[in-house]
């Protein structure tokens, strides 16, 4: 294989890693929207859903977030997770690869409170008694990101709700032993044409993958990948002594991320919805508490699965399996013409949308960076809609306010310009995973 050919199928294998830990760095020292800055074994917490256009969120997703980034290099660490309190709650548990290899609480290991252990690669120390399980962490940098419903006309206080379980989020340390307080620094003396390779290289030996990963890596031998020690890079930029190597490496980056991006745009469209409940079947080795090891969830071929975890890191980095929530997107009306605030719309659902911990609908203009007004749906937020006698729903878009009470009550309002419809269904039901339900056409209203 040519060299530059090579290169871009690691930008493709590598772009995750390199993705993930670079957000994991920004998260550290700048922070986040309304997550601030926040070291390694602490909570960043978030007062109101984070805006979708930071690097972790997607659009639809309207949980309150609390994220933390775990080092575990000095041991083991407790996580507290507070008891339940009517409110919808999961942590999600993220590798250095963008794994998801666990969630705790809510369906997926029940809500009962008390303390996990979060354990490195390896580890073979004694567990605590009391703990309610333990958690094999695949890599010593791991990402806690738990979502909480908000409802903020919840007459129970959703947000004094919300702020009460964050404070009683904790992490604390099990054994003497010394942390890092940042990430493995690359040289910095790489030239930027080379700047993700060196970041791979040196990210992919302080965080290696699992056994059949580490045997496909082998390839990259000749990309100077595998090398430990001094950076590669920085001698063959200033020796000029392997322009064939830097030329390769700068034009299979080049290659490689016109790859992810051609497949990012390569979305399951249903009845004007781009929808892809499989996204984050990639994860083939780690699969630990709260998730569903079955191959109906596993990208049969593991090279396949590369590109789609690179395309997930790139589009929808630290989103959760299809089996935990899916986000549906609508940018065209039955006709094939971009929503726009000009007209207005209906949508009619035959029935409650098949989604176990709740369905919302909402509007998110294209020119702005979060939902237009209210959220129409159920559980996760307020909106209390309106059903007909025979079960069915239906919703308007628009900009005025109906004087129906009960059209009023199933309105979504609509921006000025192009706007989104997003569908988010938490524990989806079946019909949506394997593309048996009919999610309702948008239609314009004539």
């Amino acid at each position: 294989m040519e060299l530059d050919a090579l290169a871009a199928e690691a930008y493709v294998y590598g772009y995750p890693l390199v993705r993930d830990l670079s957000v994991v760095e920004g998260a550290m020292y700048t922070g986040y929207g309304p997550l601030p800055p926040t070291p390694f074994n602490h909570f960043a917490h978030a007062d109101r859903p984070v805006p979708p256009d930071t690097p972790f969120v997607s659009v639809g997703d309207d949980t309150v977030r609390s994220v933390a980034h775990l080092d575990l290099s000095g041991g083991p660490v407790l996580l507290h997770v507070p008891g339940p309190d009517g409110t919808y709650r999961v942590l999600q548990f993220v590798d250095a690869w963008t794994d998801n290899f666990a969630y705790v609480g809510d369906r997926a290991t029940g809500t009962r409170a008390g303390d996990w252990l979060v354990v490195p690669p390896g580890w073979a120390g004694r567990v605590p008694g009391g703990v309610l399980g333990v958690i094999d962490a695949p890599t010593s940098v791991v990402t806690v990101i738990g979502r909480s419903g908000c409802d903020d006309g919840d007459e129970r206080g959703g947000p004094e709700r919300i702020r009460a379980f964050q404070e009683q989020l904790t992490i604390t340390y099990v054994e003497p032993g010394a942390h890092r307080t940042g990430l493995p620094a690359p040289d910095p003396d790489v030239p930027e044409p080379l700047r993700f390779f060196e970041q791979l290289r040196v990210w992919m030996a302080d965080f290696p993958p699992s056994a059949p990963d580490r045997a496909y890596q082998d390839r990259f031998q000749p990309l100077g990948l595998l090398e430990e020690g001094p950076s590669p890079y920085v001698r063959a930029d200033a020796a000029r002594a392997d322009a064939v190597l830097v030329r390769a490496l700068t034009e299979g980056a080049a290659r490689g991320r016109a790859r992810v991006a051609e497949a990012g745009r390569a979305d399951a469209v249903r009845a004007g919805w781009v929808m892809e409940p499989h996204l984050f079947d990639y994860n083939l080795d780690h699969h630990g508490v709260g998730t569903i090891d079955s191959p109906e969830w596993r990208i049969a071929d593991r090279e396949a699965s590369y590109l789609t975890r690179a395309v997930a890191a790139r589009s929808a980095l630290w989103g959760v399996h299809g089996y935990r929530a899916v986000y549906a997107h609508a940018l065209c009306d039955a006709g094939g013409e971009r929503l726009n605030g000009a007209h207005s719309y209906v949508l009619r659902f035959e029935g409650r949308p098949p989604a176990e911990a709740g369905w919302s609908l909402a509007v998110y203009d294209m020119a702005g960076d979060g939902p237009v007004g209210r959220r129409i749906g159920e559980t996760l937020v307020g909106g209390g809609p309106a059903y007909a006698e025979d079960g069915s729903l239906t919703v308007r878009i628009q900009r005025e306010r109906p004087d129906d009470p009960v059209a009023a009550a199933n309105r979504l309002p609509a921006p000025d310009g192009d706007f989104r419809a997003v569908l988010g269904l938490c524990a989806p039901g079946a019909g949506i995973l394997d593309g048996t339900y009919e999610l309702p056409v948008v239609e314009r209203v004539r």
